[in-house]
């Protein structure tokens, strides 16, 4: 094996993401690595890359730019232990991953790269709408497809979205597919209207003692219903319930910390009393 010393001293002149290439190849290195990182593979790492990606996102909701920073460089790290994992075994490495992610990128954008090449240039004046891109992409992504000798699709829902795609989003991706072929309502009333249904279908399967199942169902409805709503103000429902989750939160720490600070026990209060502390902690 190279000596590292000297390995590190050429690395001075690299770029930031040679040297986190090499970085890894030392940490996997199975005389001199890292005993923990030596051990893992594709599945037990998994876990760590949704996790990150979820700080990446809770990052972004907080606006917390610093910490933003932190987490996307969290996040690389991942691709960068796939990628190395993948070139031990023969499959691929970084540079194949990089590469096939510049092609796909210039294939699908051809109103930024007309000629094909990351060289080329478009005209200002060939305009191109957002809607007219999306067209584009799709169109593409089906010929991608067709050129791989996979059966095209006669279903308008997507055809694939991870499991671990939490449901929110996933609602707003099956809700924005069913859009294209003009399956939604033109207006904002009548999507109010469906949740205020909704919210009647789930006092009738309580009021009626319908089995939890039923209730479960009638409570996705809602659920369904209420992602349809941000869909058409323009909110994305999975960053809006993180930021409810996190307002739920902070309000309710307060409300302890104010409880103490009158050397109450929060967990001994009364309703009422409660609510007095939560309308304080909302100021």
């Amino acid at each position: 094996m190279t000596d590292p010393t000297s390995a590190e001293h050429s690395l001075n002149d690299k770029s930031s993401m040679d040297k986190l290439l090499y970085m890894m190849n030392r940490l996997r290195d199975p005389e001199t690595g890292c005993p923990w990182d030596v051990k893992q593979d594709f599945r037990t790492i998994a876990p760590f890359t949704l996790e990150e990606t979820c700080e990446v996102l809770e990052a972004i909701a907080n606006n917390d730019m610093d910490n933003l920073r932190e987490e996307l460089g969290d996040l690389l790290f991942q691709v960068v232990f796939h990628a190395q994992m993948a070139n031990e075994e023969d499959l691929f490495d970084f540079d194949q991953v990089a590469n096939g992610l510049l092609e796909k990128m210039i294939r699908r954008h051809p109103h930024v790269f007309p000629d094909g090449t990351l060289e080329s240039v478009r005209s200002k004046d060939d305009a191109t709408t957002s809607d007219q891109v999306i067209d584009s992409w799709q169109a593409i992504k089906q010929k991608e497809k067709q050129d791989k000798g996979q059966t095209q699709s006669v279903s308008a829902m997507p055809d694939k979205l991870p499991d671990s795609l939490p449901s929110l989003s996933r609602a707003y991706k099956l809700q924005k597919a069913a859009t294209k072929v003009g399956f939604d309502w033109g207006e904002l009333l009548p999507v109010i209207d469906k949740i205020q249904e909704e919210i009647q279908e789930v006092r009738d399967a309580v009021a009626d003692q319908e089995s939890q199942q039923r209730i479960s169902e009638e409570i996705g409805d809602l659920l369904f219903s209420c992602v349809n709503l941000a869909r058409h103000l323009k909110v994305d429902p999975d960053m809006a319930m993180r930021q409810a989750n996190n307002k739920f939160e902070g309000r309710f720490r307060v409300m302890e910390t104010l409880a103490e600070a009158n050397g109450e026990s929060f967990q001994q209060l009364t309703l009422d009393e409660m609510e007095a502390y939560w309308q304080q902690s909302k100021q």
